[in-house]
């Protein structure tokens, strides 16, 4: 569990209580011999906490225990499916699940969905018809339990995308409808359950080389998502049908949270009337809000509805979402979710407000929010670039502060116990190439020129294996005292980013593509997780700044928009004439 220095014992036990589904009023929670009553102060990095009930005094004259009103009220009466959450959105997933438990109780059993990398399974009603979409939490792809031989990581490791971890996709799709206001995007109702059923797959030992011979009913965490009957899917259909407010309004939605997973296969489509008129459905969020920012994949961005302005009702939802309540709302209804992501929800929710009062089409924003390929290698995206200015803003401000003189040691990083994983994967080599003169915008005081480290022996080519690189730009951040003692004790918290991350990229195709065929170092048909798909470059993080610098970093980022924006319409407006005066949009 990664823990914030705002978090008490109290919202640890509720972060508990959701993910296990056991009540944590009458337990403690302990770290070591000390009973945490409500400061975390003592706790460090990786620390075992436990959690154990306390004890229960009954008078010597009585030899049993008669359960009191409250032990009947804690006790687990769900049935075979609960909701977790006390969402007022949850009331169309509430009368679902009492079809769907009628329908079990009456011998009606789900099917397993065999297309897709994770396990999921379609729940039916009494008549046979598919109402719910399951999708256990240990069964996405590379977790222990996946019935289709993606495995091989933790719960909590990178996953399919290094920035969502193994095991948490699950409440990002309960987020992504949330956070859908009015259906306004028109995502499905979605919802985090407690589900059993003998239906689901469970692996047998670690390496998941067979499904267990004896069938058995296990209990599983699980998104839950409303089965909506369509004729087709966006893959499958020309684009010209599809109408401007609903690709509108998805994209808006998929700028918000980050979605890095916005394919037409997720895009479902459903005719409506007699005319050709269609509708679009947006599933499978489970790879948005991740923890930093990387190259998001919108399969709207070359659709001619993308380059249309934005209607005045979009443009007013749009300046009516306030991201700090957003986040409000998700700590409480899905406490489990990262403060990183958290923070990923607010800066492109910003981002989004600012574009559109700025004037720019859905098209626009999104080519600002993705990375281009130059050479073979990412280059930032506008979005990064402006973000990495702010932060150098911000950071240069820390370092001639009189704060700058503290030594930042291992106690800065007392809670943030994964800030290893979210360290950039950069190389040298890569800088060399000067990746921020891409002709898209090279902002204020970022130097374009680019100093360039070499080593004098060639006999450390592959240092990147040995130490997180030190990267000289100009006037910048990176070149700091500050984060050169930053980067030298986080090098010193990772060893596994080392030896995965930054080793990957410091070579050239070295990366096996995701196959389905058999792994070369095991004997099963299983796929190994560490054969995935090529970890993305992190060029900015977000979640490594204190709360003022967070603010800080926030009030710059949106001075700094303006500019961006500008260059970005410069660059419409002269690609445009280049199309000729028969091409306007």
């Amino acid at each position: 569990m990664e823990l914030d220095r705002s978090d008490n014992v109290h919202t640890v036990k509720r972060r508990l209580q959701i993910a296990l589904n056991f009540p944590t009023e009458e337990s403690s929670l302990t770290y070591g011999d000390m009973v945490l009553t409500n400061d975390l102060s003592a706790v460090r990095n990786d620390s075992p906490l436990l959690l154990k009930r306390n004890f229960m005094h009954r008078s010597s004259s009585t030899p049993c225990l008669s359960p009191t009103g409250r032990d009947l009220q804690q006790k687990d009466r769900s049935g075979p499916i609960e909701i977790l959450g006390q969402s007022e959105c949850f009331s169309v997933v509430k009368q679902m699940v009492k079809d769907i438990v009628k329908a079990m109780k009456l011998g009606v059993d789900p099917l397993p969905v065999h297309s897709g990398l994770g396990g999921a399974y379609y729940f039916r009603n009494k008549k046979g018809d598919s109402v719910a979409i399951v999708k256990p939490t240990d069964e996405e792809p590379f977790a222990p339990n996946n019935p289709k031989g993606f495995v091989g990581k933790a719960l909590g490791q990178p996953g399919l995308k290094s920035s969502v971890r193994v095991g948490e996709t699950g409440f990002r799709e309960v987020a992504a409808y949330l956070l859908d206001y009015n259906r306004f995007a028109n995502v499905p109702p979605t919802a985090l359950v407690k589900i059993t059923h003998s239906v689901f797959n469970v692996n047998d030992g670690v390496k998941g080389n067979k499904a267990r011979e004896k069938k058995l009913v296990s209990s599983k965490i699980a998104s839950f998502q409303k089965f909506v009957a369509h004729d087709f899917d966006a893959s499958d259909h020309g684009t010209s049908s599809f109408p401007v407010a609903s690709v509108h309004r998805i994209g808006i939605l998929d700028v918000r949270i980050f979605n890095t997973d916005r394919h037409g296969g997720n895009l479902l489509v459903k005719k409506v009337g007699t005319f050709g008129e269609v509708e679009l459905i947006p599933i499978d969020h489970g790879l948005c809000l991740p923890e930093t920012l990387e190259d998001p994949y919108f399969e709207w961005i070359h659709w001619p509805q993308a380059s249309i302005p934005f209607s005045d009702e979009e443009i007013e939802y749009i300046q009516k979402l306030d991201p700090v309540k957003d986040c409000e709302m998700l700590r409480r209804e899905l406490p489990m979710i990262r403060e990183a992501c958290l923070r990923v929800l607010v800066l492109c929710t910003v981002f989004l407000k600012e574009a559109a009062s700025y004037g720019l089409c859905l098209a626009e924003i999104g080519e600002m929010m993705t990375r281009e390929f130059r050479g073979g290698e990412e280059e930032p995206s506008e979005l990064e670039v402006v973000c990495i200015e702010a932060k150098r803003s911000v950071t240069e401000r820390d370092v001639f502060s009189p704060r700058s003189d503290v030594v930042i040691g291992e106690a800065e990083f007392q809670f943030d116990l994964d800030c290893d994983e979210l360290e950039s994967v950069l190389t040298d080599d890569y800088f060399t190439r000067n990746p921020f003169s891409n002709g898209r915008s090279s902002l204020g005081k970022l130097e374009e020129s680019i100093k360039e480290e070499e080593d004098e022996d060639e006999e450390d080519e592959d240092i990147t294996e040995k130490a997180v690189p030190m990267i000289t730009l100009k006037d910048s951040f990176f070149s700091s005292a500050a984060f050169h003692e930053k980067s030298t004790s986080l090098s010193k918290l990772s060893t596994s980013m080392k030896n995965t991350h930054l080793s990957d990229t410091g070579r050239k195709n070295n990366t096996k593509p995701l196959t389905r065929g058999k792994s070369e170092n095991t004997s099963s048909g299983h796929k190994s997780a560490n054969e995935q798909l090529q970890v993305s470059a992190s060029f900015v993080k977000v979640a490594d700044m204190k709360e003022d610098e967070w603010v800080l970093f926030l009030e710059r980022f949106q001075e700094l928009l303006g500019p961006a924006f500008a260059k970005r319409k410069t660059a419409t407006l002269s690609k445009r004439q280049r199309l000729g005066t028969s091409c306007q949009f």
